[in-house]
């Protein structure tokens, strides 16, 4: 094996495995994951609506703070309506800076999954100490909602060659971060297997919208586009699709209809092969069934 391959996972064509069911004999699992995010105002990374021309970028980090002000109150009305709950990936920095929101993912019953402490900085900068550090900080401090963690995405997907063994060694039994398969999949680390859950970064509101300038109603095809042909693979195999949000994206007025429309389609057509779900749930029945490979 090079030493430019990451040791984690060994190669697996998706039609060599064991074929299984999801609960109830269904074949899709969807979920949504639900980026609950904060930024630094002086600096540090952010998602841009327009480049900067000075610092502080008032611009940019007004337009991501709208998505806890407004736009997360939006999709909590939509997901409401659709009778879904979501994978909330929150920053632990939102419950200083955010009073209440993470509780009102808590109390719609969604699952609390972390996303490190805030977005203002990859986690892959950090030293093996100061990782291990944030980790327990985090876990430490979402726990304070009642409900302790136990999946993980990095924030900006970011990663040292330690995370997966510093997050196992910390509890948690999966993680988001590793989009290369539609079934969830075993990463090896230092204290055992870590689950991998797909998440999607195509079908993911941040590369369509803000990277390939794509709008809702394109976003809102792909989504349309990708349950058809999963789905037209789900009775040879068990898959998933996680549909990644941010509030100061998907959350703006305009581009919830859309969005809408599309979600209001798949849930009248009322399709019996899919699991409307959360990560969580798909980690639970993975690992209570020992099902990945």
């Amino acid at each position: 094996m090079s030493q430019s391959d990451h040791h984690r996972y060994p190669y697996s064509p998706i039609i060599d495995r064991p074929v299984y069911d999801w609960p109830g004999g269904r074949r899709l699992a969807i979920y949504f994951g639900i980026n609950y995010e904060v930024f630094d105002f002086d600096g540090g990374l952010g998602a841009e609506l327009a480049p900067s021309q000075t610092q502080p970028d008032v611009m940019n980090y007004a337009w991501r703070d709208y998505g806890n002000r407004v736009g997360a109150w939006r999709l909590f009305d939509l997901f409401d309506r659709l009778e879904l709950k979501t994978t909330a990936l929150l920053n632990a920095e939102v419950l200083d800076r955010c009073p209440g929101l993470a509780e009102a993912c808590r109390d719609r019953g969604d699952e609390i999954a972390a996303h490190g402490r805030s977005n203002a900085k990859a986690q892959g900068e950090l030293s093996v100490d100061d990782e291990r550090a944030m980790i327990d900080d985090v876990t430490t401090r979402l726990s304070a909602l009642g409900v302790r963690p136990s999946g993980w995405l990095g924030p900006w997907i970011s990663k040292s060659k330690a995370t997966p063994d510093l997050l196992k060694a910390a509890g948690y039994r999966y993680v988001m971060d590793w989009a290369h398969d539609d079934q969830p999949t075993r990463l090896t680390t230092q204290a055992g297997d870590l689950l991998s859950v797909p998440y999607s970064q195509e079908i993911n509101d941040i590369p369509a919208i803000v990277q390939r300038r794509q709008e809702a109603t394109g976003f809102a095809t792909m989504i349309r586009d990708a349950v058809t042909q999963l789905l037209s693979e789900a009775d040879r195999r068990p898959l998933v699709l996680g549909i990644a949000l941010h509030p100061y994206i998907m959350g703006q007025a305009h581009r919830v209809p859309p969005l809408a429309r599309a979600l209001e389609e798949l849930r009248q057509a009322a399709d019996p092969r899919i699991w409307w779900t959360t990560a969580g749930q798909i980690a639970d029945h993975v690992e209570a069934n020992d099902l990945a490979v």
